[in-house]
């Protein structure tokens, strides 16, 4: 069995001296400092502590916040370490895992964790229930709803006097204020699903689509295809 220690200091502004002469003092063999600020700042001797730490080792710090940057992050150290088999000494907290009292602190910190964890599904699935006995479901809400995707469809296929398209994927699009890529995913059967590296049929057909002479307010067109198939 073995002590080692950790020390972090915030900015390069700071010293780490106090935190390593409390750690020299408790007997750490050896001892890891980052330098580091912020929730999601890099700390690489943090990383190479826990490689270098064993079964029966004894981590010591001075801190909690030298070693957790959130409540949520220590729960995450103390389920690991706890299950790594490695006692946490934390010098000005008077945490002490090799100690009954340290070993039960412990234990509520990874109860935390797991209560928390318990919390937030609960909430979920209550969530959804709810949702669903309104009639939602989950997922994103369709950008054209089925009467306006059946009116670009009939768009999409009318064809004019010289037997060309009268109305080109961009100006449906356009009529409804949906992108493209919105519109061929209506019209295709498949519901918009390709597999890679596959051509379908309608976007080949699209990349050869002669334009037609431009069209006069293809909303109005839109809206009286619209009133057609409400009456």
């Amino acid at each position: 069995m073995a002590r080692y220690g950790y020390a972090r200091i915030s900015t390069r502004s700071q010293r780490d001296d106090s935190q390593l002469d409390a750690l020299r003092a408790v007997g750490c063999e050896r001892i890891w400092t980052d330098t580091a600020s912020g929730k999601l700042a890099r700390r690489p001797e943090w990383d190479n502590c826990l490689d270098h730490l064993r079964r029966g080792d004894e981590l010591a710090v001075t801190r909690l916040s030298r070693m957790a940057r959130s409540v949520r992050h220590l729960t995450e150290i103390a389920a690991l370490l706890a299950e790594r088999g490695i006692d946490l000494v934390v010098l000005k907290q008077g945490i002490d895992t090799t100690t009954p009292a340290g070993r039960f602190t412990f234990h509520v910190l990874a109860a935390m964790d797991e209560m928390l964890a318990d919390l937030i599904s609960e909430g979920t699935r209550e969530g959804l229930d709810s949702a669903r006995a309104r009639g939602r479901v989950g997922g994103r809400k369709p950008k054209l709803t089925a009467r306006q995707a059946e009116v670009a469809r009939g768009m999409y296929e009318e064809k004019g006097d010289d037997g060309r398209r009268k109305y080109t994927v961009a100006e449906i699009a356009e009529t409804f204020g949906v992108s493209r890529k919105t519109v061929y995913r209506h019209l295709e059967p498949s519901g918009g699903r390709r597999q890679p590296g596959k051509t379908t049929p309608l976007l080949r057909d699209a990349r050869h689509e002669h334009l037609p002479p431009p069209v006069v307010n293809t909303a109005a067109a839109a809206l009286s295809r619209l009133s057609a198939t409400g009456s």
